[in-house]
């Protein structure tokens, strides 16, 4: 088995990665439900790669996530720091040898929304369609679903996974409400201060050691303010610590965070933040994912969707279920010869990955993520070329409708339909797939295609943001669906999904705007960010190297543009 360490820092990223362990959940549950569909019983998906399994002090069996998540104090909710599997083990130890006087400083603890309290309840053994919560009351699912559809305020509101006590980890003095943690400034010394380092990295190290074989690092991080320093330096020191193991880095960011209306001056520490924020982050992993549209609900890749920007429940769903897609391939089972006549097909790990979009041709390790949710059904001979048509950015300043002869592509397609909306074989799928790259005029230089039939399970605690044409099992209607519009997860069981990871020079704008707003703010003579940049302990030499780093990675998707080594 090839282990998978997932890292998750800041708030946003924990949006993302509460929906992404919501699904894995849910496959776990619907693997051992007899009444399930049999798509779902033979996935040919090593859990075992995400998830590790354990035993409280009381001898009770557990299947946690390996997982380290960083956040502000104040951000679990009602959620303990050691999680709620183990809160057995937290009871004060018999022999006490303190003579002294104690204080005690509590905190009225958050109460808890309905949906965990319907957990509570099931955990309790208290099933059935209906359940009582501790008030009398009887929960259904349609009052859960409108209560977080309302009122979700934390990650974990809506998070149905239990977490091992070294998973959670609150960075101490930083509360949620005492400032805005938003600037690069703010995170700048946060990860050395004190033993907060050495803390998250002994975290860390629990979870590596007991791996056999460690494949890479999932790392999720919240760029848009004070986390992208926090985890920079992290990455430093995951480099020194395990040199040999990729990271796949994802970067995210909530529509909210672009939704604030600035001025030239406030726009200025902003675009500096945006520049040294990918330069430092993308220098420390073998491959970078921008992730984060400033308008998600208008653009094309949530044309079957009803997204509120404002609420970054809506928006991490979506990016959670890219993620999602793009981790099938490192845990496929593999089939042998026949695959290509199984469940799956393709597996690839992270280093086969990284190797392929990172260190092949160009040597770009920055990377577009494309998605088409739900995928369109492989009928009639366009079925390909319509899916395909249909896969579109979730990274932000991407060019359209770019010819790159040397472009690379990691494509993952599960849950693909065929005509009548039956489940597509493997085989179909990848027949028609190479079909449409035969005879297009412009295709990748290599696609690596990896098949699941396994769709993307919805499970109750995901948002209502599906659209009248989405049926209950992703299927795309011909006609709107009469009734009220969103659809949740109550309509909606399972959808298809094909997601990309695409390295192509359609990434050049992200890449020339942040090494524009480089030279203009941070070095050219009188730049108005350069005191700024010197305030965040950047002296020009670091400045320089920084400018030079992007430089490089423009010069290596264009050749032909003028990069001048003149600072002025």
């Amino acid at each position: 088995m090839r282990e998978l360490v997932t890292i998750q820092v800041g708030e946003f990223a924990n949006f993302v990665g509460s929906h992404f362990w919501n699904f894995q959940d849910e496959l776990l549950g619907l693997a051992d439900d007899p009444q399930s569909d049999p798509i779902f019983k033979n996935q040919h998906l090593n859990m075992d790669v995400l998830y590790r399994t354990g035993e409280t002090l009381k001898g009770t069996l557990t299947y946690t996530p390996r997982l380290v998540s960083v956040g502000l104090q104040g951000s679990l909710g009602s959620m303990g720091s050691c999680g709620t599997l183990y809160n057995e083990d937290l009871s004060a130890p018999s022999d006490v040898t303190w003579s002294g006087t104690i204080s005690t400083h509590t905190s009225e603890p958050q109460k808890k929304n309905l949906f965990l309290q319907s957990l509570e309840d099931e955990e309790q053994g208290k099933n059935g369609s209906t359940e009582k919560s501790n008030s009398g009351r009887e929960i259904q699912d349609k009052d859960i679903v409108e209560c977080l559809d309302n009122g979700v305020k934390c990650w974990t509101d809506y998070s149905k996974v239990h977490y091992h006590p070294q998973s959670l980890y609150e960075l101490s003095g930083l509360w949620v409400d005492s400032q805005e943690f938003d600037s690069y400034g703010i995170g700048r010394d946060v990860f050395s201060k004190g033993s907060r380092g050495e803390e998250i990295c002994e975290r860390l190290r629990f979870f590596v050691e007991e791996c056999d074989h460690i494949q890479g690092f999932q790392f999720i991080v919240d760029d848009s303010g004070g986390f992208s320093p926090v985890a920079a330096d992290f990455l430093e020191n995951i480099v020194d610590d395990y040199t040999s193991t990729p990271v796949l880095l994802y970067s995210v960011r909530s529509p909210s965070s672009h939704m604030t209306f600035r001025s030239r001056k406030q726009m200025v520490p902003r675009d500096l933040h945006d520049a040294v924020s990918f330069t430092r982050l993308s220098s420390s992993c073998k491959l970078i994912v921008p992730i984060g549209l400033p308008f998600l609900s208008r653009s094309k890749a949530s044309s079957f969707f009803c997204i509120k920007d404002e609420k970054p429940y809506y928006s991490s769903a979506v990016y959670a279920a890219a993620l999602h897609s793009n981790s099938i391939p490192f845990r496929m089972e593999p089939l042998g010869p026949a695959a290509d006549f199984g469940d799956v097909s393709g597996a690839v790990d992270v280093n086969g990955v990284t190797q392929l979009l990172g260190e092949q041709a160009r040597q770009n390790k920055v990377t577009i993520l494309d998605i088409a949710m739900p995928a369109p059904a492989l009928t009639g001979k366009q079925g390909a070329n319509f899916l395909l048509g249909n896969l579109h950015p979730l990274t932000p300043e991407v060019a359209e409708d770019v010819e790159d002869s040397q472009a690379l592509e990691l494509m993952t397609i599960h849950g693909a339909l065929a005509s009548g909306g039956d489940q597509a074989l493997v085989s179909e799928v990848r027949n028609a797939i190479h079909a449409s790259y035969e005879y297009a005029i412009i295709r990748p230089m290599i696609c690596q295609l990896s098949v699941a039939r396994c769709p993307l399970p919805i499970p109750l605690p995901f948002p209502s943001i599906f659209g009248n044409l989405v049926g209950q099992h992703g299927e795309l209607l011909d006609s709107p669906i009469v009734g009220s519009c969103p659809r949740s997860s109550l309509d909606v069981n399972s959808i298809p999904i094909a997601a990309r990871l695409r390295s192509s020079s359609a990434i050049l704008p992200f890449l020339q705007n942040r090494l524009g707003n480089l030279c203009r703010f941070g070095i050219e003579r009188g730049a108005p960010g350069a005191e700024l940049l010197r305030s965040w302990g950047f002296g020009n030499d670091d400045v320089e190297d920084m400018r030079e780093a992007v430089s490089k990675m423009v010069a290596a998707l264009d050749p032909y543009s003028q990069v001048s080594s003149d600072s002025d």
